[in-house]
């Protein structure tokens, strides 16, 4: 089975082959490595808006290998290019083409894109998959801070907790907010991707609500962005100042989730935080480390990073 690699756009029957291939590759791995395959349901159709929501945002940037003869998708790569770094997304490979070195083929080529730019790559992936963390390390990673994955049911009723301290300077953000949160997350987390805040407030693919928090003075002390949609619930992306900022703020972004089951990734360094988030029935299902071809920068505050979209 020969194939191409190749940059370019994802046409809507790619996005059905996409989503299949997605769905496949997750089950097969978590079935045969953890005997958790059931955790990613019996359809591919959530997957849709991965393909869906990458081709919006950065619509060419998807690397795919693809069978020379009948052009099926065998792989995927979805890279982002931003200011300050490319970020490398989903990898993916097709299970009935496993074992051929596609997916380092597509890392290889993103690195190169990469090294064209002048920019460092970087990616989140999980600690459970030591067979991503063993090739992304070999291929020059270096890898950064893990967060757990920390999962809540929220109640129909909302969280039965004290509403935390700083929830009232907690806001929904507007187009007006973009290059202050931008601008926010360049100084603390060292990175920039002003288009992504664009494209949250447009609201046009997926469905995405921003929040900020601001001090008295009216500066930002952190943001959170909540996808609402029902194929992917989850809170993140995110930056806080303090564990004070980021509970206020993920406090309200569960409330916007009342009755339905959600994941954020939480800094393990934020001791305090991991602490509340207990308290309030979160547990963790997971772990995920950041990874990055240059030595990662200096920060402040925290991060909370995302599935969807991964472009940190």
């Amino acid at each position: 089975m020969s194939h191409t690699l190749q940059f370019g756009r994802l046409s809507a029957a790619d996005h059905e082959a996409v989503s299949g291939l997605l769905h496949r590759s997750l089950v097969k791995w978590y079935e045969s490595r953890l005997g958790q395959g059931a955790r990613f349901g019996d359809s591919p159709a959530p997957f849709l808006l991965f393909p869906q929501v990458y081709e919006a945002l950065d619509p060419g940037e998807a690397i795919t290998a693809r069978d020379e003869e009948t052009q099926a998708i065998l792989g995927i790569c979805f890279t982002h290019e931003r200011e300050t770094h490319l970020s490398i997304g989903i990898v993916a490979t097709s299970p009935e083409a496993s074992g051929k070195g596609i997916a380092r083929q597509m890392m290889q080529a993103a690195l190169d894109k990469a090294q064209h730019l002048g920019k460092p790559a970087r990616l989140v992936s999980s600690l459970l998959n030591l067979d991503s963390f063993s090739l992304y390390t070999r291929l020059g990673f270096i890898p950064g801070p893990i967060f757990q994955d920390v999962q809540f049911n929220v109640p129909e009723t909302g969280l039965t907790i004290p509403v935390p301290e700083g929830h009232e300077r907690v806001r929904l953000a507007g187009p007006e907010d973009v290059k202050r949160i931008a601008d926010f997350e360049f100084i603390t987390q060292s990175i920039r991707r002003e288009k992504d805040f664009h494209f949250f407030l447009r609201n046009q693919v997926g469905d995405w609500r921003v929040f900020v928090q601001e001090d008295a003075a009216g500066s930002l002390t952190g943001y959170m962005v909540v996808s609402t949609h029902p194929s992917c619930c989850m809170i993140g992306p995110g930056a806080a100042t303090d564990e004070d900022a980021a509970t206020a703020l993920i406090w309200q972004s569960l409330e916007t989730l009342r009755g339905r089951t959600t994941v954020i990734l939480v800094p393990c360094l934020a001791a305090r935080l991991v602490k509340t988030l207990y308290r309030w029935g979160g547990r963790n299902v997971e772990l995920h480390v950041a990874q990055s071809t240059a030595i990662p920068p200096k920060t402040t505050g925290l991060a909370f990073p995302t599935f969807l979209p991964e472009s940190a």
